[in-house]
């Protein structure tokens, strides 16, 4: 559900809140965004596909068909740390991609990342950040986990042997 507050300008950055990650487009013009999705994946869960994607399309959309029930918001971040195009510019960038296949990755190349590049020139996601430092945090917890097991199971031999 759309934000009726909310007036999105072209070239704004939109954040829509899906149950699982946020979905990220450029406004355009006319109720219009540009967005990168894999086709395969449901719109409204992050499926295993959007994961395992390496490709996907670029598409011109309706904001309301794309948001759907989501909450979104008009979210240019980016904007204190990084100098925006000019809007006539980053809409021209956005326009040229419709349509076509681009590389993607959920970490290194996802919808966040396209957006950004066509703003600011730069692909940036604090969402993918942020998913690379807890899978790493993950891998540290795992393997203290693993560690203490292995400390747990000799001593364990270690007492049952005496």
């Amino acid at each position: 559900m759309g934000q009726d507050n909310c007036k999105p300008q072209p070239g704004d950055l939109i954040e829509i809140f899906r149950p699982l990650y946020q979905h990220w487009a450029l406004y355009v013009v006319d109720g219009y965004v540009i967005h990168v999705t894999d086709e395969e994946a449901s719109s409204i869960l992050l499926s295993s596909s959007s994961i395992r994607a390496t490709r996907a399309k670029v598409k011109k959309e309706l904001l309301k068909d794309v948001v759907k029930n989501h909450r979104w918001r008009v979210n240019n971040k980016y904007d204190c740390s990084r100098t925006p195009f000019p809007v006539e510019e980053i809409i021209q960038r956005a326009e040229l991609c419709v349509d076509r296949e681009v590389p993607y990755n959920v970490v290194k190349g996802n919808c966040e990342h396209f957006v950004t590049m066509l703003r600011y020139g730069e692909g940036v996601s604090d969402q993918a950040r942020k998913a690379a430092v807890g899978s790493g945090a993950a891998a540290v917890g795992s393997i203290i986990l693993a560690g203490a097991a292995l400390v747990a199971m000799a001593l364990s031999e270690s007492t049952s042997r005496r």
